[in-house]
């Protein structure tokens, strides 16, 4: 599992924070693809880490509640997903593999996949989704029975809409075919340059087609995208928290234990974090609240706020995302200026 890369796409949340480890329905995204391993039947997971955030990664994953056997390996630089292959040879070993990468969000688990592959005897396989955009993706063309044929990286005329979604398996062939590529114009070892030379040897590549939802988690729009999506299908009514008598609850809302909910509306699809409080407000649909914090006298709707993340005195908040300890709000006075202190790569829309 790759768990390494800078996510600057995702910046300034991941100036702090390890890209997988963005909360989607407060569930970092990287606890979503160790379940979907588990469940395939792997045991052995090799996490590749970068030496800034690997300390994360590995605190994230210190529960580990899926019952694998965890091996952390170092990727020094994130110079592509070959390399980091390479770079995991010695505890790959002479083994068949599955590679899933770290930032993907997919709506079913990968069990059906492995079978395939296995029961197949192909040197690789390759996880695929139907795409509006082919050109923004590494395509394949399959034939009739799902044998890739052709594998092209961000096509201008692409021979399919057939993306690449970032789960694959392989036989130990792999490690030859990536021994014989060059590095790609971006200075990386491409994964894709090894699954053709793969093709070029004549070996066997299937394929699987992903008839569930793939989401990127790598901007701003994406994120709240993936945790709406996953609010809807996953959210359950669960009130283990404390609820005062003059609030409402509609729908699936689930408020965990420690939360406080006073003289407040709640409208699910929501989750509320463990000790975070919420009074005197209304949260609306595909809204994320993580652990302690506080929303007070504010309206905020289909929005992610982080731990500790606070929203005090807010007209609307909407289609946001408030990272750790980040505080918005309102002052009580007729003052009207903005009043602001932001970071690197940070936006505002007023």
């Amino acid at each position: 599992m790759l768990s390494g890369g800078k996510g600057t796409r995702l910046r300034p949340l991941t100036h702090t924070m390890a890209k997988q480890l963005v909360p989607v329905a407060n569930r970092p995204v990287l606890h979503y693809v160790m379940q979907h391993l588990a469940d395939a039947g792997i045991a052995e997971v090799g996490v590749i880490i970068s030496p800034e955030t690997g300390g994360q990664i590995r605190e994230a994953l210190a529960g580990n509640p899926w019952g694998v056997e965890l091996t952390y390996i170092v990727q020094e630089q994130p110079r592509g997903l070959a390399q980091a292959v390479q770079t995991a040879r010695p505890f790959l070993g002479d083994e068949p593999f599955v590679m899933y990468l770290g930032d993907n969000l997919i709506g079913q688990g990968i069990h059906d996949f492995v079978r395939h592959f296995e029961e197949a005897g192909a040197d690789a396989a390759i996880l695929l989704k139907e795409v509006e955009n082919p050109q923004a993706f590494g395509v394949a063309k399959v034939d009739g029975e799902g044998r890739v044929v052709t594998l092209v990286e961000k096509p201008k005329d692409p021979p399919s809409n057939l993306a690449l979604v970032g789960v694959y398996a392989f036989s130990p062939a792999i490690h030859a075919a990536i021994d014989g590529i060059e590095p790609s114009w971006r200075g990386e070892l491409e994964i894709t340059d090894a699954i053709r030379d793969l093709l070029e040897q004549g070996r066997s590549i299937r394929s699987s087609v992903l008839r569930n939802w793939w989401l990127d988690t790598g901007k701003k729009d994406d994120l709240l995208e993936a945790n709406r999506v996953v609010l809807d299908e996953f959210t359950e009514r669960r009130i283990e928290g404390e609820v005062s008598g003059e609030s409402k609850i509609h729908g699936r809302v689930t408020i965990l234990p420690g939360a406080r909910v006073r003289a407040s509306t709640i409208r699910g699809p929501v989750i509320i974090g463990e000790n975070s409080t919420v009074e005197d407000s209304f949260i609306g649909p595909f809204t994320s609240i993580g652990r302690d914090c506080r929303v007070a006298n504010s309206v905020i709707e289909h929005t992610v706020l982080l731990d500790q993340a606070q929203v005090l005195n807010v007209v609307r908040l909407e289609d946001s995302v408030l990272g750790k300890d980040a505080i918005v709000r309102k002052l009580e006075t007729t003052h009207t200026a903005f009043r602001l202190m932001l970071g690197d790569d940070s936006e505002v829309i007023l």
